[in-house]
């Protein structure tokens, strides 16, 4: 497969991973990214993750045969009214933002070649500088076509992710969503929880005591604030869901803690442990 041209409309941790995978795979080629900044248009270059950066977006994306979109999911419907007079009539559009039924709801009627895509793959890292060309290999990458999505264009977005070495899975964009609230979104949530519990409110005594448990379970709230603050309010009702159930485990385990009931504490932990245990068993036989 070989995109004549690619364009990147954001080019961070994610669109700068993209860049160098299609790059490496010879998927590609020649590959333009889209920045805000001027400091970003070096930093893409010097990272090898574009061909050519540019704060221009209708150079970016004029004669693009493939465009992707990896900003946060709340400037992708502007983003998509803004670059439809610039594309050919066969340029093919996706993302790779993590909510998809608002994003395929506002940006499909505006671009009929258009496939809502989520590769699912990432750091708490942020910027083209953490970009990995390996990020995205063997990672899934959900695909959420419509009714209406042009069969072509869903076509040449799946075999471009499975290019990347992506496994690429297709369901519909609200059963989408459903899923990453508890798999993805939540987690986020409660490690930035954690962290604003115990750092909000943090004694002078308290800090020595901060070790590798908290580190490794808070890592995820160090990811962007206006990334995540996009997703929560776009994803708002399936993370409230989410939570809810993490708030019922939590209700029985604090009875459980004021009533010394050790059976019920011990089989708390078990669970935990015999689930985690066999899920990372699963991984290692895939």
């Amino acid at each position: 497969m070989d995109f004549q041209r690619i364009t990147l409309v954001g080019v961070g941790l994610l669109g700068g991973s993209i860049g160098l995978a299609a790059k490496q795979r010879s998927v590609a080629g020649r590959i333009i990214g889209y920045v805000r900044r001027a400091e970003s248009v070096e930093e893409c270059l010097e990272n090898g993750a574009v061909d050519e950066a540019t704060q221009d977006l209708e150079a970016a994306v004029t004669g693009a045969s493939l465009v992707i979109l990896c900003t946060p999911v709340g400037q992708m419907c502007e983003l998509a009214k803004r670059i439809k007079p610039y594309l050919s009539a066969d340029a093919v559009i996706t993302d790779v933002g993590s909510v998809k039924a608002s994003v395929v709801r506002e940006v499909e009627p505006v671009l009929s070649r258009y496939v809502g895509s989520h590769p699912l793959c990432g750091s708490e890292k942020v910027g083209v500088v953490h970009a990995r060309g390996d990020l995205l290999e063997g990672a899934v990458c959900a695909v959420t076509p419509t009714d209406s999505t042009n069969a072509n264009a869903l076509e040449l977005v799946t075999q471009f992710w499975k290019a990347l070495g992506s496994r690429v899975v297709s369901l519909s964009a609200g059963a989408h969503d459903t899923i990453v609230a508890r798999t993805s979104h939540l987690p986020h949530v409660l490690a930035t929880s954690l962290v604003n519990t115990v750092l909000g409110q943090l004694r002078e005594e308290e800090a020595a005591f901060l070790g590798t448990g908290f580190h490794d379970t808070t890592r995820l709230a160090s990811g962007s604030p206006e990334l995540w603050r996009d997703i929560a309010i776009t994803n708002a009702e399936a993370i409230a869901v989410s939570i809810d159930g993490v708030q019922n485990e939590l209700e029985e385990l604090q009875a459980a803690l004021r009533t010394g009931n050790a059976a019920q504490l011990e089989a708390f932990f078990s669970k935990g442990q015999m689930r985690r245990d066999d899920w990372l068993k699963g991984l290692e036989n895939e």
